[in-house]
């Protein structure tokens, strides 16, 4: 089998936009020294209730997004048999929230990662009044750090 030939691309730190003298806005953040494209949250429910009501699940998603201020593309959820557990990721303009749930064990996993103005961690009260879990642990990572 050939190998495929990729066309020739412009990475992050040398394209034609590093110098570019227009105002386009590419939602990096600078926020306390620091620049980066988006804050990623890795959160981990434990105790969680309400994990296999796919309606339910989709309603805080929908309510989480609009709570942190980001823009609703798409969601999609697929809800498994025969224990109930939903996989599924609210696409959005400022990057995404994903959701994984076990309900048999009480848990779920979501990632929440944005960028630009969306401030991810207003989801997080959101996502306790609705799933009511008795432990929260989250880790937030800054994605694309510039070191400027």
């Amino acid at each position: 089998m050939a190998e495929r030939q990729l066309p020739e691309r412009a990475n992050v730190t040398t394209g034609p936009w590093k110098d570019s003298q227009d105002d386009r806005k590419d939602h990096f953040i600078a926020r306390d020294g620091k620049v980066y494209a988006g804050t990623h949250l890795i959160v981990d429910l434990w105790g969680a209730e309400r994990l296999d009501e796919l309606d339910h699940v989709r309603a805080a998603l929908v309510e989480s997004v609009e709570v942190a201020g980001a823009t609703l593309l798409h969601i999609h959820l697929h809800h498994f048999t025969p224990n109930g557990g939903i996989s599924g990721v609210a696409v959005l303009a400022e990057s995404h929230i994903s959701i994984h749930t076990w309900p048999e064990r009480g848990y779920a996993a979501l990632d929440i990662f944005m960028c630009g103005d969306a401030q991810p961690m207003k989801a997080i009260p959101v996502l306790e009044r609705a799933f009511r879990p008795a432990t929260v642990k989250c880790d937030e990572l800054l994605r694309g750090e510039t070191g400027s």
